[in-house]
């Protein structure tokens, strides 16, 4: 009858210190910066006529056990309180029956934002 043996040899240190300092890792503040940075890209991004929905971009983080998320948001709205960058990124009838074509500038002002966020959160990881 043949048998099975296993033998270990080294350490698992530098596996449990990883685990342990994941256990507290945040990235709120990677977060923030990257909050911040988008904000920054869709206000030069979103097309202007007056400014005010350029200047109307926010973001919020939230983190909970098992993930964080940035929101980007923008406060202008029309009288209907229908989302003004909605209607520039989709397009939208007009009252005289006409269509104004979307446009996408919330996508590609993203873009960039969400690959360095990307690479700095796994180098913090992998750094942790």
């Amino acid at each position: 009858m043949s048998t099975v043996s296993f033998t270990k040899k080294g350490s698992f240190k530098n596996l449990e210190k990883f685990l342990k300092t994941m256990k507290t890792f945040s990235a709120e503040d990677i977060l923030n910066s990257y909050g911040q940075k988008g904000v920054s890209m869709l206000q030069s991004a979103t097309p202007v006529d007056s400014g005010v929905s350029a200047a109307s971009w926010s973001f919020t983080t939230e983190a909970t056990r098992s993930s964080w998320s940035i929101t980007w948001t923008n406060s202008s709205v029309t009288r209907d309180g229908i989302p003004i960058v909605i209607l520039l990124q989709f397009g939208h009838g007009t009252g005289t029956g006409g269509y104004v074509q979307g446009y996408d500038f919330i996508n590609p002002a993203l873009r960039a934002v969400f690959d360095k966020l990307a690479d700095d959160v796994w180098k913090a990881v992998q750094n942790a």
